[in-house]
C-alpha cells in the first residue's frame, strides 16, 4: 500500500468515528472528557519537563500534536485532499513522517471512541473521579496490543522528526516550502513539520542532555510503565488524585 492510500484510509477511519460521535451527543461529550483527561494526565507525568530543562519545548510539542484534546480536523482534511500530491511536493523522509502521523491518529482516535462508549456508562454519581473512571473505562477497554502500537508509533513520530533534523539541507526546504505548500492547501502540515523539526533540532544541539534519544527513552520508560499498572490494576499516583475540572 502506497503513502497515499494509506494517509486515505486513515483519514477516513477518523471521519467514520468523528461521524458516529457527533450522532450522539453524550458518546461525543464522553470521548472529549477521555481526551481532556488524557491531556491532563500527560501535564502531570511530565510536570517538571513541561516547566523547565531541556526536554521543555519537546514536552510541550508532545502534548500540543500528540496527547492533546485539540481539533485536527483542518490537518485530516489536508491530509486527505492532497494525499496523493503528498509525494511530489515532499522529500520521501517527511511523506514516511505524514504516513505514521496519520496512522497514529487513526489509531488514537479509535482507541479514544472505544473508552467514551465505556466512560459513559460508568456513574460519575456514583463517586468515581475522573481518574478512577479512567481507569475503569482503560481495563474494560483492554486492547494491550493496540496501546503498545500506539506508544510506538508516539515514539516512531519522534525518531522520525530527530532524523529529519540530520537530513542535510532539509530545514532550508521547509522554509522555501512556505509558500507552495500554502497554496497547496499543506500549511497545518508545514507548522507541524517545521515545529516538530526545530523542536528536536534544539533539544539534540543543547549542551544539558543527550538530545532526542534521552528525550524518548523517558517518554517510553514512563508510558510502559503506566501501561503495566494500569492493565495490573495498580492505580497510577493521578488516578487517586481529585477529578479535573471540565
Amino acid at each position: 500500500m502506497d503513502a497515499a492510500q494509506t494517509i486515505r484510509i486513515s483519514v477516513e477511519r477518523v471521519s467514520a468515528l468523528r461521524r458516529e460521535g457527533q450522532s450522539c451527543p453524550d458518546l461525543r461529550e464522553a470521548i472529549l472528557a477521555v481526551k481532556r483527561f488524557q491531556a491532563w494526565r500527560f501535564t502531570q507525568t511530565y510536570a517538571a519537563e513541561l516547566r523547565a530543562g531541556p526536554f521543555r519545548d519537546a514536552a510541550h510539542f508532545f502534548l500540543e500534536e500528540l496527547y492533546s484534546e485539540k481539533d485536527y480536523t483542518l490537518r485530516d482534511e489536508q491530509f486527505a485532499r492532497i494525499a496523493g500530491a503528498l509525494q511530489t511536493l515532499f522529500p520521501h523522509q517527511v511523506v514516511e513522517t505524514a504516513v505514521t502521523l496519520a496512522e497514529l491518529h487513526a489509531l488514537t482516535e479509535e482507541l479514544d471512541s472505544a473508552m467514551g462508549k465505556v466512560w459513559r456508562t460508568l456513574d460519575a454519581s456514583g463517586g468515581l473521579g475522573d481518574s478512577e473512571r479512567y481507569a475503569h473505562a482503560w481495563r474494560m477497554v483492554g486492547r494491550r496490543n493496540d496501546r503498545e502500537n500506539q506508544l510506538r508509533s508516539v515514539l516512531a513520530v519522534g525518531h522520525e522528526l530527530d532524523q529529519l533534523t540530520r537530513t542535510p539541507g532539509l530545514r532550508m526546504m521547509l522554509k522555501l516550502m512556505r509558500r507552495p505548500a500554502k497554496a497547496a492547501g499543506l500549511s497545518a502540515l508545514q507548522q507541524f513539520l517545521e515545529r516538530g523539526f526545530d523542536t528536536f533540532a534544539a533539544m539534540s544541539q543543547s549542551r544539558q542532555s543527550k538530545g532526542a534519544a534521552e528525550f524518548l527513552t523517558m517518554v517510553n520508560t514512563r508510558e510502559t510503565a503506566l501501561l503495566d499498572r494500569l492493565y495490573a490494576q495498580d492505580l497510577p499516583e493521578f488516578c487517586k488524585r481529585p477529578a479535573i475540572p471540565s
